[in-house]
């Protein structure tokens, strides 16, 4: 596991020297804290800061072929590089480490861009080729891993994260409105956007090809058709199931490092720990936390999981210092980050980081198993399409204006009226029903977002293109695209590599997925319940029931105690000061009506608030940080907002 970085010029004899690499890998240290490693020549330079998992003593990047004409440099894992390495040396191939990475120099001398197909793991990579003059950058297939580029005077910059980026191209932190604007629809930025206009995010499954100046992106794997096969019972079905979904795990635990796993006490982590217990000849590490309030604690669920299995497992109830955690994260996330739940994730994944280097997870189970409410929601509500659509537009246009704004329900009915698609992407937008009676944008931003598309055409888009036909299939395709690699992956990725940890993720397997997806859509949800055929696999491999079949929360956190109390102070000085309006972004009015709605009992609007707070505090702890930008003197004087409340 490690951050990679570089530049890469047209103009050959442009000198890129080591000192610049130095400073994009210094930017992502975190990510790999064990050794550094530049290769600068000939107008290219590659730089990673590696995270030591395989072949400690011999995996030093960047990694070269036998005549150092193709340099490499790698973040991630590749599982099945044994095989691979088997196959290379067989054509003739020499090696001289013994470490995944190795493989993909030899594979490209095989395949060219076309190794990437062969890799089975997770993996962001920048490989050179001196005698092509040509860069290749390539994303894994579901963005486990992330990858940013950007390019600005004839050359190529990369890096694991934006800020080995701006670290050395500060003129490119031109922020992308539109960006912002789906940031404050869905949470996250989706891909490829980011929240600078210049660098983009290189997509999940695709390559990027730079050669002679020009830029050739290409998508090299997409998810599979849904529903083309039935198992014959649902015997057959588990029984497959297991296999590959142990088969998935088992590849994960391979490692020189010591190893565990986050358990949440829910179906997916469970499933995972259950299957390593039976892959392992020591105890599973687990690793679980809770919090102090009873609604918002799961320990109690983990622990049950982890007694068991018979696992070593670490516990950790919460009391955290919010405030100081908030101006942590906030001060090194380099777009606005909406997700609440990346608080447990950090805490979780520096508590694991204590006593292992690797831990798996049991993320994208809900993407791919159906398990988030709304798919359930959205077939209870499939009787409302029975309305013909012009009842429904006359009742948006003529009707829904005129009710009281705090009549019960209200904002329900016009959610039901819209057509399934635009009610699925209303249903998971936080500014839509809240704009309908008082806007939230200024007048300034709302000009110039003209011509800007709809946000939720990034959703649409995936729609049209989703390789299914029922329409809760077509949901988990634009999930897996949106939801699950901005927000879900890139919490997880940012959040457990600041304390430089590894989270590996077996459901997340391509082949394991690639199965799944072929399922039809009835062993995922089934009667209402969600997860159908994921859970009975839980129950078969030993998950106790009473882990399994009780309401879902995920990493859940009391986000509405908290900013009733320890956050109300920050929230309310840093939202409704000055500097935050004269922005230029907010309304003044709709965001006192959104706080009062919120402080006064009158609705939980905890979700928007905390997404106008991240939105601010990014803006002071990260963009005001850039050096070149002019962001007007009081920019000099933003140390820490919550130091500043004392």
């Amino acid at each position: 596991m490690c951050g990679i970085a570089g530049i890469v010029s047209a103009v050959a004899d442009e000198r890129i020297d080591a000192a610049t690499i130095h400073r994009m890998c210094q930017a992502i240290v975190h990510r790999g804290p064990d050794d550094e490693g530049i290769f600068a020549k000939d107008g290219v330079g590659l730089g990673m800061r590696r995270l030591s998992i395989i072949d400690l003593a011999g995996g030093h990047q960047p990694v070269f072929n036998e005549d150092r004409s193709v340099w490499v440099v790698f973040n991630g894992e590749i599982y099945n590089f044994p095989e691979l390495r088997g196959e290379l040396e067989s054509r003739g191939h020499r090696f001289y480490t013994h470490t995944d990475t190795e493989v993909i120099v030899h594979l490209y001398e095989e395949l060219g861009s076309d190794c990437v197909k062969k890799l089975r793991g997770m993996f962001a990579f920048a490989l050179y080729d001196e005698r092509k003059r040509k860069l290749l950058i390539a994303r894994d297939r579901l963005g486990i891993k992330p990858l940013h580029y950007a390019l600005a005077g004839g050359r190529l910059l990369f890096g694991s994260e934006i800020k080995a980026i701006l670290a050395v191209a500060p003129e490119l932190a031109e922020v992308n409105n539109e960006a912002l604007v789906q940031y404050m629809y869905f949470g996250y930025v989706p891909d490829p956007l980011t929240a600078f206009l210049p660098i983009q995010k290189l997509l999940p499954g695709h390559l990027l090809e730079f050669e002679a100046g020009r830029v050739q992106v290409r998508q090299y794997w997409d998810l599979p058709q849904y529903s083309t096969h039935q198992p014959k019972s649902e015997e057959e079905c588990l029984e497959e199931l297991e296999y590959r979904l142990a088969e998935a795990v088992r590849i994960r635990l391979i490692a020189d490092v010591p190893l565990g796993a986050l358990l949440s006490g829910g179906t997916d982590s469970s499933t995972v720990v259950a299957l390593m217990a039976r892959a392992s000849s020591k105890p599973v590490k687990t690793f679980s936390i809770g919090f102090s309030h009873d609604d918002f604690n799961e320990a109690h669920y983990a622990r049950i999981v982890a007694k068991h299995f018979g696992t070593e497992h670490h516990e950790l109830i919460l009391e955290p210092n919010v405030l100081e955690t908030v101006e942590t994260l906030t001060s090194s996330l380099e777009e606005p980050f909406g997700d609440s739940s990346m608080l447990p994730t950090y805490y979780v994944s520096c508590m694991a980081r204590e006593h292992v280097t690797v831990a798996l997870s049991g993320d994208g189970g809900d993407e791919i198993f159906a398990g988030y409410d709304r798919y359930a929601i959205h077939r209870r509500r499939q009787v409302f399409q029975r309305i013909p659509p012009w009842i429904w537009r006359l009742y948006r246009e003529q009707v829904y204006p005129r009710l009281p704004q705090d009549m019960r329900g209200r904002k329900f009915s016009y959610n039901v009226s819209l057509p399934w698609r635009e009610r699925y992407v209303d249903g998971i937008s936080f500014v839509p029903s809240f704009e309908r009676d008082m806007p939230l944008w200024s007048d300034e931003f709302r000009e110039t977002l003209k011509g800007n598309s709809n946000p939720g055409n990034v959703m649409y888009r995936y729609f049209d293109q989703a390789p299914a036909k029922d329409a809760v299939s077509q949901m988990l395709y634009v999930d897996t695209k949106t939801y699950m690699v901005a927000d879900i992956l890139t919490k997880v990725d940012r959040m457990s590599m600041a304390p430089s940890l590894e989270v590996r993720v077996p459901i997340l397997d391509h082949l394991f997925l690639e199965w799944v997806t072929g399922l039809p859509v009835e062993w995922k949800l089934r009667n209402g319940v969600q997860k159908y055929i994921l859970r009975k696999l839980a129950e078969r491999v030993g998950v106790p029931r009473e882990a399994l079949y009780r309401p879902k929360q995920g990493f859940a956190l009391p986000l509405v105690h908290w900013m009733r109390n320890e956050l109300k102070e920050l929230i309310m000085t840093v939202l409704l000061e000055p500097k935050t309006m004269q922005r230029g972004y907010f309304n003044p009015a709709g965001v006192r009506q959104l706080l009062d709605e919120h402080f006064r009992g009158r609705r939980d609007q905890s979700g928007r608030i905390w997404r106008l707070l991240m939105f601010e505090l990014w803006h002071r702890n990260f963009l005001e940080k850039i050096p070149t930008l002019d962001l007007g003197t009081e920019a000099s004087r933003v140390t820490s907002v919550a130091g500043n409340l004392g």
